[in-house]
């Protein structure tokens, strides 16, 4: 910016002596080089971020700007901001961030930077204050697919652990008895014919395993079992609703809408994979050969939706679960899934479980370390190997790698951008990484009374949102959403605010979509950019009590 401001006051100033046919070129230019100074002066005067407010809570002042920073809470109790952007060069551990000495003596560096880490449980083993924690192994061969984690009790982030059609829960105590299932079934059913549409995958070495997606309308009841591929083929389609059977070569029909014999539906064979697994979230093959053929079918037409339920095992008035022979449908968020594994860890260690298995329904029992449980599900095994009797979480960050983040962009949303620091004393080092958002402490050794003793404090890390303190305060008196009639759809929001001094002026002003208030409201103030212009810029559909709302102040 001030090399293009030079280099035009150079050209202007290379047409001296002027002539009256210089003046355009001359306004011109001064023009240009006038737009740059209000830009520099807004770039190091302004100030621009976002602020949410919640009603009913005091005002606040902390603005958050977009500019990444590491703040770091020293023993001496100040906490301390560094300029954390990594856009074009990045820290390496060759060429580390030299961000100085901390108040204990101790050097502090950031060494890497990852766009995107992911944390798993690992819990601390404590002698007090401390709950049950296990570790666990499931996993299916037919998928190949390993999965594992720790359970904590007492704590809803890390008590439960979520397979989609299934769920694995850790409780304290020991299993009750568990009794036959009951089914109740209702016989009620609409009378009218709807269109249907439903997605189902289908595993040749599972006929009764089977995974179905309502699309539309509602369930059609039909079971769907793949026969396994003879002399080279691809295997047959085999289609059971009602009375009706039928069934399509898989080549032939891959890819065609063809009609089911005997009922209002037609059926489209999306995809088949000869050796199905699951790699990075996404339905794979892993070669050719049919060492594990699966195919995924969508199954539609105008019909009567199937609506005899099966009470979840646990809990009533849960998820309705189909009782037609049907494959279970994915669970809607919120909802418990169809399979369910609880288990409860006793003050002695030991380990029983309840398990629902929509194939073999439920049952309980002892479980043993490093003994399989078979689920039901599939052919998922599971099995404990490690237990803690009194353990406190403890998250592990690392990196996620390029391949894995190129393979899975889906999942790469979720997940925050992190720095690694490392901490240097006394010949000691250590590191760990520091994800957004996230509070991380490293126990440092800090100076007594004593020249020859010291003793161990924690310091913590902060990465994220740099965050600026206003000379106002906002409050949040009131937020409006307005509706689309007829639909829950919203057509705009409004934040009634009230703005305060600490020279005890206030003011009250109300913005929305396009339309900012400003403080102080002078005209003057206005003109000059001597003003905070407060803009609406987001909101929470699941709580209307909270606003985020957009302050800009351009002195430029």
């Amino acid at each position: 910016m001030l090399l293009l401001g030079a280099n035009l006051a150079c050209s202007a100033l290379s047409r001296w002596p002027w002539r009256k046919h210089h003046l355009a070129f001359l306004i011109t230019h001064l023009g240009i080089i006038t737009l740059l100074i209000g830009s520099l002066i807004g770039r190091i005067w302004g100030v621009e971020g976002t602020i949410t407010l919640f009603k009913s809570e005091p005002p606040t002042s902390r603005l958050l700007v977009n500019e990444r920073q590491l703040r770091v809470h020293d023993v001496d109790g100040i906490v301390k901001g560094y300029p954390a952007e990594f856009l074009h060069h990045p820290p390496t551990p060759q060429r580390p961030r030299d961000l100085g000495p901390l108040a204990s003596g101790a050097h502090l560096q950031i060494v890497d930077y990852a766009p995107a880490i992911e944390g798993k449980l690992n819990p601390q083993a404590v002698s007090e204050a401390g709950a049950p924690a296990l570790h666990f192994k499931i996993a299916t061969a037919m998928m190949n697919q390993h999965l594992d984690g720790w359970l904590l009790t007492d704590d809803p982030q890390h008590e439960n652990f979520s397979m989609g059609l299934a769920n694995i829960e850790l409780k304290r105590g020991t299993a009750t008895s568990i009794a036959s299932a009951s089914r109740s079934t209702s016989t009620s059913k609409s009378e009218e014919a709807i269109d249907l549409e439903e997605s189902i995958f289908a595993f040749s070495k599972a006929p009764d395993e089977q995974i179905g997606h309502v699309r539309n309308g509602g369930s059609t009841g039909a079971k769907v079992r793949l026969m396994a591929p003879e002399n080279g083929n691809k295997g047959r389609v085999v289609i059971s609703s009602g009375p009706s059977e039928v069934s399509f070569d898989v080549a032939e029909n891959l890819g065609r809408d063809v009609a089911v014999a005997g009922t209002p539906f037609t059926l489209k064979i999306e995809n088949y994979w000869p050796d199905f697994r699951i790699e990075n979230g996404e339905p794979s093959s892993f070669s050719d050969e049919p060492n594990n053929p699966a195919v995924l079918v969508t199954i539609r037409g105008k019909g009567v939706p199937i609506a005899a339920p099966e009470t979840n095992p646990h809990g009533g008035g849960g998820k309705e679960l189909n009782a037609t022979g049907g494959p279970p449908a994915m669970p809607a968020p919120g909802e418990e899934a169809p399979n369910h594994l609880t288990l409860f860890i006793a003050d002695n260690g030991a380990i029983t479980y309840e398990l629902a298995s929509r194939k073999n329904g439920r049952s309980s029992g002892k479980l043993e370390l490093n003994k399989p449980l078979p689920t039901g599900w599939a052919d998922w095994q599971l099995l404990v190997d490690r237990t803690m009797p009194s353990a406190q979480p403890q998250m592990d960050f690392t990196p996620v790698k390029s391949e894995q983040a190129s393979a899975s962009s889906s999942g790469m949303a979720d997940l925050s951008d992190g720095v690694r620091v490392r901490v240097q004393q006394n010949g000691e080092t250590l590191e760990r990484w520091a994800p957004a958002g996230w509070q991380i402490a490293m126990p440092i050794r800090q100076g007594t009374d004593s020249p020859s003793q010291t003793s161990p404090s924690p310091i913590m890390f902060v990465f994220g949102w740099k965050t600026v303190s206003l000379p106002i305060g906002l409050e949040l008196l009131d937020f409006e959403v307005k509706r689309n009639e007829g639909s829950d759809s919203p057509a705009g929001f409004k934040s009634t605010l009230r703005v305060s001094t600490a020279d005890g002026e206030t003011a009250t002003g109300s913005c929305w979509m396009n339309n900012p208030f400003s403080f102080p409201g002078n005209w003057w103030r206005t003109w000059t950019g001597l003003t905070y212009k407060i803009s609406q810029a987001s909101w929470n559909p699941e709580n209307l009590n909270q606003s985020t709302v957009q302050i800009l102040r351009d002195p430029g």
